[in-house]
């Protein structure tokens, strides 16, 4: 029964579940959107180099934390030698004012920590809001009451301020990136835990749902084998957004100052200090800021791509829309014309 069920449609609804058949479906559904196509590329391109971030590094010759006093000027204030902030042939992006550490090796493992700690805390969201969500729906009533009033807790919670707050009183030694996608992970879980909850009330008063429950099987192995393959979409579509959001996030606090801390590398952090150097070093502010608005701007035009693949519903509206809206104008015409 699920095995069928699994290759088609939940039935009643008209988000497909994960299958041989959903994901050619799901695929060119999103092969018609050229945009998120476009940001697909850009997102594989950025996961390629943080990955190979010491190969590229190797290749340049440089590492992120080595000091280069000679070439800065210390006279002016530790500003970069040569033009455009020392650009050149060992340096391909510059290096930084007073440090003289480079540009490149930094920006590079700085998209390790920034994408890491952002999947890795998606990760975490996904997983607390999946368990809450379908204990909270398949639960007797108290269950049910104290799990989502503890999720509403949860989403009315400042992330920022709880964030600042905790990563305040934890140990300098605690690493950094490994402390800030736990908190991250562990407060932000409420909204894809109600998602998740609302969607699981509707898929166990499905036939197929009932008829697992009449065969005796028991509540894990209903939401295992029925329930979860149709909340992959919901799930993935959320888990597509919360990354760009994490990213923000984690730069933000690094930015405040108790994120990820020096020697490490983050974005976030390298515009901490780059704030005063915009004029005298322009790119020194320019490259951090720049590759966070690239990579939050590719990773949500692809998490708007994929909601849109995965709810052929959002694209029929579309259609009948546009339909209804050039019959309109059609008879306008005829109208205008007669």
């Amino acid at each position: 029964m699920s095995e069928v069920l699994v290759a088609s449609q939940a039935p009643g609804t008209d988000t497909p579940v994960p299958g041989a058949s959903g994901a050619r479906q799901f695929w060119r559904r999103l092969r018609v959107q050229r945009a998120a196509l476009v940001a697909a590329v850009v997102v594989a391109l950025l996961v390629l180099v943080a990955l190979a971030a010491p190969l590229l590094t190797a290749l340049e010759g440089q590492d992120p934390t080595t000091y280069h006093p000679s070439l800065i000027d210390s006279a002016r204030g530790g500003v970069p030698i040569g033009s455009f902030g020392g650009i050149g042939a060992d340096h391909w992006l510059g290096v930084e004012p007073q440090t003289g550490r480079d540009l490149f090796a930094r920006l590079v493992y700085g998209a390790r920590v920034s994408l890491g700690v952002a999947l890795a805390a998606t990760v975490v969201q996904v997983a607390i809001g999946v368990v809450v969500g379908v204990a909270s729906a398949l639960g007797s009533r108290w269950v049910d009451q104290l799990l989502s009033r503890t999720t509403d807790i949860i989403v009315a919670m400042p992330l920022m301020i709880m964030s600042l707050a905790l990563l305040a009183i934890v140990p300098s030694s605690f690493p950094r990136p490994v402390l800030v996608t736990l908190v991250i992970g562990l407060i932000a879980w409420g909204n894809i835990a109600k998602i998740v909850r609302a969607q699981t009330l509707t898929l166990k008063g499905l036939d197929y749902v009932s008829a697992a429950r009449l065969s005796g099987w028991n509540t894990w192995r209903i939401a295992r084998r029925e329930l979860l393959p149709g909340l992959a979409a919901p799930v993935i579509t959320y888990a597509a957004l919360l990354v760009p959001m994490n990213i923000s996030v984690e730069a933000a606090l690094s930015f405040l100052g108790v994120g990820v801390k020096p020697p490490t590398p983050s974005w976030g952090q390298m515009l901490t200090s780059a704030d005063v150097w915009y004029q005298a070093a322009p790119q020194y502010l320019l490259l951090p800021a720049g590759a966070l608005f690239v990579t939050v701007l590719a990773l949500t035009v692809l998490g708007d791509g994929v909601r849109t693949a995965l709810d052929p519903r959002a694209a029929s509206r579309l259609r009948v829309g546009t339909g209804r809206k050039s019959e309109s104008e059609s008879g306008t015409g005829k109208e205008e014309t007669a």
